[in-house]
């Protein structure tokens, strides 16, 4: 690793790093839209060595890689999963390779868990908003869901679920609130649950609410502006132990990774609750392989 070990490590839990090929062209202009840096991000897609270099320049030891099935809203495929799985293989100790069980899109959701956990997915994300699925539609009978959960538990696999709005084109926002987990947390208690983005614009609150209320729920706080990070979720430090630090980059409105964690480092917490974000959760949620 070409890290200094004087720079505390940090683990960025949600980074985009996806098989931009397979984007429809309303999704990928959504992506695109007022970037500078696209020709880099093509690069670290396509190769790797180059991505951890970048890393490596950060002192970024761990990212999060996040992929998921999404065919009618953003063009990802089951495939994407395969797609993950190899790139993450170029260092499987440094990349965390997240895919998706889109239920809707599999004939055998239970063997389709088992076959990406083989090819080395550490967890599973579910995107209600572009996958146009409530994270609680299997109290409403829709079995093969509740499939998916049982079996991620079983494995230990947590489950990323975004909560908050999106503005890609097709987004159905109606199911990305964070209250919808409520039923989650409470029908599988060992299944380690992140909502992403913590709700934010609009629910901040229903998460902070869930992630204090249930032991197996965490949140990150990826794609909230480190400026807006206290007035967004004034007692943060109350649940320190069970908050990730992630980015999103580089997704709408996340200009570069490098501005976030010095903006993040400034905040007038403790220090201590700034290392257990920015590496300690989620080192303790992803044990090193």
């Amino acid at each position: 690793m070409g890290m200094t070990s004087s720079v505390q490590p940090v683990i960025d839990i949600h980074i985009h790093i996806q098989p931009l090929h397979m984007l429809r062209p309303p999704a990928l202009e959504a992506f695109r839209h007022g970037r500078e840096d696209w020709a880099d991000i093509e690069r670290y897609s396509a190769d790797p060595k180059t991505f951890l270099g970048l890393m490596d320049e950060l002192s970024i030891e761990r990212a999060g890689l996040i992929n998921y099935v999404s065919p009618d809203i953003m063009g990802f495929t089951p495939e994407v999963n395969d797609w993950i799985a190899k790139y993450c293989s170029a260092s499987p100790s440094r990349l965390l390779a997240f895919g998706s069980v889109h239920p809707k899109t599999v004939a055998d959701v239970g063997r389709e868990v088992d076959r990406i956990a083989k090819l080395g997915v550490r967890a599973l994300k579910l995107h209600p908003c572009h996958q146009a699925i409530s994270p609680n539609a299997y109290r409403n009978g829709f079995g093969p869901l509740a499939v998916m959960y049982e079996r991620a538990q079983a494995m230990r696999l947590p489950v990323m679920i975004h909560t908050g709005t999106s503005i890609f084109p097709g987004a159905r926002n109606v199911y990305a609130q964070p209250i919808l987990c409520d039923d989650v947390a409470i029908d599988f208690p060992e299944l380690v649950l992140i909502l992403a983005h913590g709700g934010r614009p609009l629910w901040m609150q229903e998460a902070f609410f869930l992630v204090r209320r249930h032991k197996n729920v965490y949140m990150d706080i990826s794609g909230i502006p480190p400026h807006k990070l206290l007035e967004y979720f004034p007692r943060i430090e109350e649940i320190a132990e069970k908050v990730l630090w992630g980015t999103d980059w580089p997704g709408p409105g996340v200009p570069d990774i490098k501005g976030n964690m010095e903006r993040f480092r400034a905040l007038p917490i403790h220090e201590e609750t700034k290392r257990k974000i920015l590496y300690d959760n989620a080192a303790r949620l992803f044990p090193k392989r």
